[in-house]
């Protein structure tokens, strides 16, 4: 029997539904924030939503400065650049705005604003964590734009080595911003593919939080819960993205998938970490395309939660067979592609990729014991 203890962590404060944007100011005051910065990334800076936001903080006396060279999969060199202009504007807070590339950069200038160590220092290995001078981490407060990552409600930012090309997650539990505004008017604008792709990224955050070991029985519930989410309304959102009902189902299954994946994820992002840092793929269209394969890895181990799973969304048929066929049915109905070559992967770095996720802090959690040929095997077989 698995042992029935555990430490839970629950998230942060979040102001959640259409309109709520419109109390960025008050949320600011709360903070105590009275100079934030905007983190976000060099395309929506462009956009009305963006203007629109930074005219409501001048208005309120909180002026309008930005960072937004935040690119995907965000590296080292833009969250140090993001602090040099934290402090030469003499900030006290940052607002992170955008999907998950631009949040974790937030979250991690924030955090490194009042460091003297470099950034590395601070990754989660151990209690690496404890390096952290907390009189030098600022409050963040996170803004989502797409429905994936959740990372607004994570205490993790995920950031690429520029040196090594490789993903690594910076940990303190004080990276979790101290608000989140989870307003589903702000992921209208996105298209059917990125719809379709962040929502693949909380479909696997959460099946993997459910199917992880060890005892946290709210996590499982908050991920079933996601997971039916998903299953309801995430082709709904791919065809409609005006329907606001599909638009707020989703950000709440993109947050509830991050506040469950702290009970662990597994090779699903032990994969697609390495291959995003290398190949520059969207994370959560790899994870779209890399969870049947994982599944099937692991089924000995989740044989019997996939049982309840498929009762639980109500699936036509039930099992595994059941939960399998219905996530190749979704993805083939909002377009992500059935393998790694489809998005522009080949074998030529398979063992480079193998070894990079094994030690993937995602790795040990996966329900099978991971090796470097069974990642190499899983990764061939994506293919």
């Amino acid at each position: 029997m698995t042992a029935m203890r555990a430490n839970w962590n629950y998230p942060t404060a979040i102001k959640f539904g259409a309109g709520r944007i419109a109390e960025l100011a008050d949320v600011c005051q709360g903070a105590g924030i009275a100079r934030p910065l905007l983190v976000t990334d060099a395309d929506l800076i462009k956009l009305p939503m963006l203007a629109d936001i930074r005219r409501r903080l001048k208005d309120a006396g909180l002026g309008d400065s930005a960072y937004s060279q935040v690119t995907a999969n965000p590296v080292s060199r833009q969250v140090i650049d993001g602090v040099i202009a934290y402090r030469a504007g003499r900030h006290d807070g940052v607002i992170a705005i955008g999907g998950g590339s631009a949040l974790d950069a937030g979250k991690a200038v924030a955090f490194m604003s009042g460091q003297t160590r470099p950034l590395w220092d601070f990754e989660d290995v151990g209690d690496n964590w404890n390096r952290a001078d907390p009189a030098g981490i600022a409050p963040s407060i996170a803004v989502p734009t797409t429905a994936g990552t959740g990372s607004e409600v994570g205490r993790v930012s995920v950031i690429t080595d520029d040196e090594t090309h490789t993903k690594r997650l910076i940990f303190h539990p004080r990276i979790m911003p101290v608000a989140v505004i989870a307003d589903p008017e702000l992921t209208v604008g996105m298209s059917p593919k990125i719809t379709a792709a962040t929502g693949m990224d909380a479909l696997a955050h959460c099946i993997e939080a459910y199917c992880a070991p060890g005892f946290h029985p709210m996590a499982d519930g908050i991920a079933l819960e996601g997971i039916r989410l998903v299953h309801d309304w995430l082709a709904v959102a791919c065809r409609d993205g005006r329907n606001m009902e599909a638009r707020t189902n989703m950000l709440a299954a993109a947050t509830m998938g991050a506040t469950a994946f702290q009970k662990g994820l597994g090779a699903v992002h032990s994969l697609s970490h390495p291959l995003g840092a290398i190949y520059g793929t969207h994370h959560g269209l790899l994870n779209g395309v890399l969870l049947p394969y994982v599944l099937d890895f692991n089924r000995t181990a989740i044989d019997a939660k996939m049982g309840r799973l498929a009762a639980y969304v109500g699936l036509g048929k039930g099992g595994f067979d059941g939960v399998r066929n219905w996530l190749i049915a979704l993805r083939h109905e909002i377009g992500i592609p059935e393998t790694l070559v489809a998005v522009g992967i080949d074998d030529s770095r398979a063992a480079e990729i193998a070894r990079a996720a094994l030690k993937d802090p995602t790795a040990p959690t996966n329900p099978v014991a991971l090796d470097e040929a069974s990642l190499a095997a899983l990764f061939r077989a994506a293919l």
